[in-house]
């Protein structure tokens, strides 16, 4: 096991080494400095990014799962990324999965004792039927937790591919996985707060991950939520603008045709473009994946 110290996540960084004697302002504008550089240490990751994206589409389209394992922050954002698919794409709350060493309460106070125990992530993993169609993301800012390392050990067993998202390329989890993502952000503004720059980095990647599988999966048409789903006032808004914007109609006809087809907003603009019935939009779609881009094309 590499020692904590060696860690470049653990570094100490020069630029804040005075960050406790210097005014408000300068001490948000350094913090800010440091948060700058977080999209540039992802730009060197793009092709990895790039795969594991793909991966994961292929792990969908083919029934699989997207699980995202982790601890802490990590783990977090993780559940995070999981939780909010579904509203935003209409997928099964079980498509994506976040699971975090300590379970749900973990979520909300900390249990920093749980990513200690290998063992823990190979049952959790267990837990959640994981299997060889699922694709697993393992997140941790060091590379080196034991709980995620066990959890993706049990994936490789059962033949599941694996994706390590880290913030040292050089660490075992990288060293494993299928998929190796290792965003190096550097030193955190306060000496091993993970949560600041790491934070960041996985967040940022983690919405590339799942956005990226969810176009890929038709979900999006031009840069337009077609699956949203509309749960409250405001996704109800979004769906009938979405529905104007890609039929070319005005607000009041967007969401007449909605009504007419349970508020599918894909279901609806086929109608509205096509110039057919509800039944025969849903037909439509269905002939050609759900992807309205292939649905609207002439025959």
């Amino acid at each position: 096991m590499v020692h904590i110290s060696s860690l470049p996540t653990e570094q100490r960084n020069p630029n804040t080494a005075d960050i406790d004697r210097i005014s408000t302002l300068e001490m948000v504008r350094r913090i800010n400095d440091e948060d700058k550089k977080v999209a540039f240490a992802i730009e060197r990751e793009l092709e990895p990014i790039a795969e594991a994206v793909d991966a994961a589409y292929e792990a969908l389209r083919a029934g699989g799962r997207l699980i995202y394992c982790g601890c802490g922050t990590s783990g977090r954002l993780g559940v995070l990324d999981a939780a909010e698919c579904p509203p935003t794409y209409s997928v099964d709350p079980g498509m994506v999965l976040g699971v975090m060493a300590g379970g749900e309460r973990a979520m909300f106070r900390a249990a920093e004792g749980a990513e200690d125990h290998a063992e823990a992530g190979r049952e959790d993993m267990k837990g959640i039927a994981l299997s060889s169609r699922d694709i697993l993301v393992g997140i941790a800012a060091s590379g080196r937790t034991p709980y995620v390392l066990g959890a993706m050990a049990y994936a490789r067993e059962i033949g599941a591919k694996t994706v390590a998202l880290t913030c040292n390329k050089a660490s075992e989890m990288n060293a494993a996985a299928d998929v190796s993502i290792g965003v190096e952000t550097g030193p955190e503004v306060i000496t091993g707060s993970t949560r600041m720059k790491c934070g960041t980095a996985e967040k940022m990647v983690l919405n590339m991950l799942s956005t990226g599988a969810m176009i890929r999966l038709g979900k999006v048409y031009g840069n337009l939520m077609v699956d949203v789903m509309p749960t409250n006032e405001k996704l109800v808004r979004r769906a009938i603008s979405i529905v104007a914007t890609a039929a070319g109609v005005d607000e009041a006809l967007a969401r007449q045709t909605l009504e007419q087809c349970g508020f599918s907003v894909k279901t609806a603009i086929v109608m509205l473009v096509r110039g057919v019935v509800a039944l025969e939009a849903e037909r439509l779609l269905k002939e050609r994946g759900g992807i309205i881009a292939r649905t609207l094309e002439e025959d």
